[in-house]
């Protein structure tokens, strides 16, 4: 067998070839002594776990030969000539089970006394890695926990968010130059007076345009325009209705009465909810 084989199924190989060498044979054929060893581990282990069922059934952690005795009945071995068996019979004498030594592992890297299992571990268990493995970088630095170093890091921090500001403020808002020539963009100071009215940016609608410098005018010129177009708007809407009140006039009495009577019935409403939407009186819109 090679010796990857377990100890103790070898010890199960010894006695299959000794009880064949009782019975008469010489020798056996590799293939055979194989099934019959496997034959006869299950037969064993078939025989254990009966044994542990009946021990475990009567309350206790150790099986008796009782226990045995009831696991070869439930297989259906006849067991009464194994006790002459075992006193009569001339037996080879094996050899005691030796233990397998473990292969010694070469550790390439060696950092420290590798660590033994405790006591409350099971021997049977996987031992502890190689100390190289618990060797670390860390990836970060300790905190500064220092008065002064916290201190003088916080100041440095406010000082360049207020120039981070400061700069976004020269760019986006208007500002005054030191000096009136070509570079006085280089020295730029933030306007004292806002952009009248402040608010006015953020509440006119702009489709694709992020920047005031796109605008094509200045937003308080457009408010006015805006202004003026809607007084021409209503003042030709009137001169278009005193223009149609004249035509209306010039027809039958009859045809005028019955127009004056639906327009009223039209433009009447008794729902509040139904009612037409009217318009301010003012005229004209206040900018504040």
């Amino acid at each position: 067998m090679d010796s990857q084989t377990s100890p103790y199924r070898k010890m199960v190989a010894m006695s299959v070839s000794s009880v064949l060498k009782e019975v008469g044979f010489d020798s056996s054929e590799r293939e055979a002594l194989g099934t019959l060893t496997e034959m006869m581990q299950a037969f064993l282990c078939e025989i254990g776990l009966l044994s542990k069922n009946y021990c475990e059934l009567s309350g206790r952690s150790d099986p008796l030969i009782a226990d045995v005795i009831l696991g070869f009945v439930e297989m259906g071995f006849d067991f009464s000539s194994l006790e002459g068996y075992a006193k009569f019979g001339k037996h080879m004498v094996l050899p005691p089970l030796q233990s397998q030594q473990s292969q010694k592992q070469l550790s390439m890297l060696s950092a420290g006394a590798k660590q033994a299992l405790p006591s409350y571990v099971p021997q049977h268990f996987p031992q502890f890695p190689d100390p190289h493995a618990y060797v670390r970088t860390p990836t970060h630095k300790q905190p500064i926990i220092d008065y002064e170093s916290v201190r003088e890091k916080a100041a440095v921090q406010k000082k360049d968010i207020e120039k981070a500001l400061t700069k976004f403020l020269a760019k986006t808002s208007s500002t005054h130059n030191l000096f009136d020539t070509e570079e006085g963009n280089i020295f730029p100071l933030i306007a004292a007076k806002p952009s009248y009215p402040p608010y006015l940016s953020a509440l006119l609608p702009q489709d694709q345009i992020f920047d005031p410098e796109d605008l094509d005018s200045d937003p308080k010129s457009l408010i006015i325009q805006q202004q003026k177009e809607h007084k021409e708007a209503q003042n030709a809407k009137e001169e278009q209705q005193q223009e149609e009140a004249m035509e209306e006039g010039e027809q039958n009495l009859n045809d005028s009465v019955k127009t004056d009577d639906s327009t009223q019935n039209n433009g009447f409403i008794d729902n509040p909810y139904l009612a037409a939407t009217k318009m301010p009186a003012k005229d004209h819109i206040d900018v504040c």
